[in-house]
């Protein structure tokens, strides 16, 4: 490494310390370093807060000028929730930026970086930015496109079974995979289950990782069939909750609502929640990313939207047999292997005697 791409590397760890915490903003970390000695360091900590460049600027009182800042993401120039953060890197007469990725926010999009060279700060950018772009793909997506990026996860079994003909599912992987996903829980913010899934197993869908933010649960249920004592509803006061239906009771509505459920009623289609009228709908309500962690037929459905983005499949080393055996993705299926749906840029994770297969999803 670089001595450049070295600070960048410590930026990069800075960021990633807000995970779960920024969103829908992207993680940013930012280092300042003067004749060759770090002086300030900080990150984007919170949404709502305080940017990684300005966080650094303002705990540092010593002098700065013609220092070195590196920060992982081009620094924005407009005024929103916090003040531009070229304003400060401006005032405190920084000599040199270095920026690791640009952002294609449409009010930024090359905009800090050009105000800063106007000011006479030299800007060298791309450094480690395959690294920088991949922490923030998440936020990239959404801030394209407008729609959240969508992660789909199962964990089966060697004979691929994501449960016994009785439905029975505890545990097809062991601990070590199952540590994983809460990883990812904190990852994601929102964790997406059908009504199928929370009365067979009455699952809370939390994140149990040491500093994890507890993910918005979006529970498809077309008639609002959530019990009321079901770990979801009973925890719906604390973590925050979305029923998303088509039709149901007022009755069952108003109960629902007083637990703290927010219900959401969605189009039907095929006689169930239309999952890419939900994913448009959960965009527009500033929802980023979502994991999925519904049974078969949800993720036949989703997959069908063309909207999936990556897949999580944990593959435990068991066979079960049965032809009545639930299989990770239901549906119709297709009828020709050119039609599959294929993965690219896949990477295998070896967790105790399982093992994770990633993948994102050719468009």
């Amino acid at each position: 490494m670089t001595e450049a791409e070295q600070y960048m590397q410590q930026a990069l760890d800075l960021a990633k310390t807000a995970m779960g915490h920024t969103s829908p903003n992207p993680m940013v970390g930012c280092v300042v370093v003067k004749n060759g000695k770090l002086v300030a360091s900080g990150c984007h900590e919170r949404y709502g807060e305080f940017h990684a460049e300005r966080n650094a600027l303002t705990r540092c009182k010593e002098d700065l000028t013609g220092a070195d800042l590196y920060v992982t993401l081009e620094p924005c120039c407009h005024q929103g929730k916090t003040p531009p953060c070229t304003d400060i890197i401006i005032e405190r007469k920084i000599g040199r930026v270095f920026v690791g990725a640009l952002d294609p926010n449409p009010k930024v999009d090359g905009g800090g970086i050009k105000i800063l060279r106007e000011h006479g700060i030299e800007v060298i950018t791309g450094i480690l930015e395959q690294e920088c772009l991949a922490l923030n793909e998440i936020f990239f997506h959404y801030i394209t496109t407008g729609l959240p990026y969508v992660a789909m996860k199962y964990a089966m079994t060697l004979d691929g079974k994501i449960a016994s003909a009785n439905g029975d599912s505890k545990w097809v992987t062991g601990e070590k995979a199952r540590e994983h996903v809460h990883f990812l829980r904190k990852k994601y913010s929102a964790i997406l289950a059908g009504i199928d899934t929370v009365l067979a197993d009455d699952p809370l869908l939390n994140c149990r990782t040491e500093e994890g933010v507890d993910p918005i649960r979006v529970i498809c249920d077309s008639h609002l069939r959530l019990p009321m004592d079901s770990q979801i509803v009973k925890t719906a006061g604390k973590i925050r909750t979305i029923a998303a239906y088509t039709d149901a009771e007022e009755g069952t509505k108003k109960k629902l609502k007083s637990t703290g459920v927010e219900l959401l009623q969605i189009s039907e289609k095929n006689g169930h929640v239309d999952l890419e009228k939900l994913i448009r709908t959960l965009g527009e309500k500033k929802i980023d990313s979502i994991l999925v962690e519904g049974g078969g037929n949800i993720h036949g459905s989703l997959l069908q939207t063309g909207l999936v983005n990556r897949v999580y499949a944990y593959i435990a080393p068991k066979l079960i047999g049965g032809k009545n055996a639930l299989p990770p993705v239901g549906g119709d299926g297709i009828e020709k292997m050119k039609d599959a749906v294929v993965l690219q840029n896949q990477e295998i994770l070896h967790l105790g005697a399982d093992y994770c297969i990633r993948g994102d999803v050719v468009k």
